[in-house]
């Protein structure tokens, strides 16, 4: 089985998607601008499974130095995961992704952000007890 793992940026009271974006896209303070920088270096060398709209934002640069999947919702987890094993697979999307690889997340990576406005998706803690 692949070390799998979850790196997401929510903000002051879980929020972490509206309108297929980050609620916070485009903000150039400090903590935005480290966040994303500080994804890319660690996702650097391993695999991202995502969801089609996550998938679509990813930038071209990051293509080349990690390996990008995009998962379907009628692949089961582990079919998904299987071309991976020994590998360090970064799971990537809004909360139907994480509802159903949450039980497989062996490491959660959560960066809590100033942002406190609007989104239309939050972060559910109760996958992180999933299982």
């Amino acid at each position: 089985m692949p070390d799998v793992r979850a790196m997401i940026a929510i903000g002051l009271r879980g929020q972490f998607g509206l309108g297929g974006k980050l609620p916070w896209e485009g903000d150039k303070r400090p903590e935005f601008r480290e966040d994303v920088a500080r994804f890319f270096e660690m996702t650097r060398g391993h695999v991202l499974l995502m969801g089609p709209k996550t998938y679509a934002s990813v930038p071209s640069f990051a293509f080349t130095d990690r390996t990008i999947v995009t998962i379907r919702s009628q692949q089961t987890p582990e079919e998904a995961l299987a071309p991976f094993q020994d590998r360090v697979v970064y799971i990537g999307g809004g909360p139907s992704v994480y509802a159903a690889y949450a039980r497989l997340i062996r490491h959660w990576d959560i960066n809590r952000l100033p942002y406190d406005g609007e989104a239309d998706r939050w972060f559910d803690p109760a996958w992180l007890v999933a299982g």
